[in-house]
């Protein structure tokens, strides 16, 4: 298991292609991809696509969606990590939990520590935020963990509000 980094309550780590399941069972769920454009799932193999094609090869660049678990079952609960996107030229911060996560801080857990492992171990000038405008718990998120509103704007045709934060260093 590669484990990336430890919060208080969480441990994430690298996906690998044995986590098909895990993927499924979070992409599979309407209410989970509520704001987003993305399809449900509904197959291993549908989920495995998604990891070979988009969340593993982010690793090449120590970047990607990490698995989040609780430290005090392993219990997986979601995603949440970094990952660079060449179309916009940026390093986008993500976040995804299962419904049984929601409501408990873990989101905002997760993110801090990764914006700090983003600015302070890998050295990113840059790192962006972005929630669908009527995302509201996500939106609180992304402001709570220090980022700044940049601009309203659609990307993947998608209204969402943008914020970032930069390396102070």
């Amino acid at each position: 298991m590669h484990i990336i980094f430890q919060t208080p309550r969480l441990l994430l780590r690298r996906f690998t292609l044995d986590d098909a399941p895990l993927i499924l069972q979070l992409n599979s769920d309407p209410e989970v991809l509520k704001y987003l454009h993305e399809p449900l799932l509904e197959t291993e193999a549908q989920a495995t696509k998604v990891l070979s094609d988009i969340i593993l090869p982010q690793y090449e660049h120590n970047l990607g969606r990490w698995a989040i678990h609780t430290k005090h079952n392993n219990e997986f609960i979601g995603w949440c990590g970094l990952k660079y996107r060449p179309e916009l030229e940026e390093i986008d911060l993500g976040y995804r939990l299962k419904k049984t996560a929601w409501g408990h801080g873990y989101a905002l857990e997760a993110a801090q520590h990764t914006i700090d492992y983003g600015l302070n171990e890998l050295n990113i000038k840059t790192i962006t935020g972005r929630a669908h405008v009527d995302n509201t718990a996500s939106l609180q998120i992304l402001q709570k963990t220090g980022m700044q509103f940049l601009k309203d704007e659609t990307i993947d045709n998608c209204p969402v509000k943008t914020f970032s934060i930069s390396n102070p260093k």
